[in-house]
C-alpha cells in the first residue's frame, strides 16, 4: 500500500510547515482563473482553437491548483507561475490584435469586434492581463520567500 501513497503528485517539495495564506491565495487564483476560463469555453464564445487552448490551460492549472491548495508542491508553484506567464503573452498578443483591429485574429472575451466596443474589449483583456500578471507574481514571490529558508 504505501507503494501507491504518492501516485498521480505532481513532483516537488512540500513545503513546510502547512501551506499559509500566502500559499492559498495563489491557489484559489488559479482556481478561479481556470472556472473561469472553463465557462467561456462552455459558453462557446470563441473560436475552435481558442476553446481547445482554454481546455488545456484548464486541465494543466486546475490540478496544481489542487496541489498547491493541498500540499503546496514548490513543482506545482513553478507550473502555475510559467501557464500564468503564457497566458499573459497570450492574451497580450490577443489585446494588440483588438486593438490594431485585425480583424480574425482580434478576441473579444464575448464582444462582436465591432469598433465601439473596442473600448470594453480591450478593458476586459486588460483586466484578465492584470489577473494572469498577479498569479505569476504571487507564485514567484512565494518561491522566491521559500528558497530563502
Amino acid at each position: 500500500m504505501t507503494a501507491l501513497r504518492g501516485w498521480g503528485r505532481t513532483a516537488g517539495p512540500i513545503l513546510h510547515p502547512r501551506p499559509g495564506a500566502h500559499v492559498r491565495i495563489v491557489a484559489a487564483a488559479t482556481a478561479a482563473s481556470s472556472l473561469v476560463h472553463l465557462w467561456l469555453v462552455m459558453g462557446n464564445q470563441h473560436g475552435l482553437w481558442l476553446n481547445l487552448l482554454m481546455l488545456a490551460m484548464v486541465g494543466v492549472c486546475l490540478p496544481c491548483a489542487v496541489h498547491i491548495w493541498r500540499e503546496g508542491r514548490v513543482g506545482s508553484l513553478r507550473q502555475v507561475m510559467a501557464c500564468a506567464l503564457a497566458m499573459t503573452a497570450l492574451h497580450a498578443y490577443l489585446l494588440l490584435g483588438t486593438a490594431s483591429g485585425a480583424g480574425s485574429h482580434a478576441h473579444g472575451h464575448g464582444v462582436s469586434g465591432v469598433p465601439a466596443d473596442a473600448g470594453s474589449s480591450a478593458g476586459g483583456l486588460l483586466a484578465v492581463l492584470a489577473l494572469e500578471l498577479t498569479t505569476a507574481l504571487l507564485a514567484a514571490t512565494l518561491l522566491a520567500r521559500l528558497r530563502r529558508r
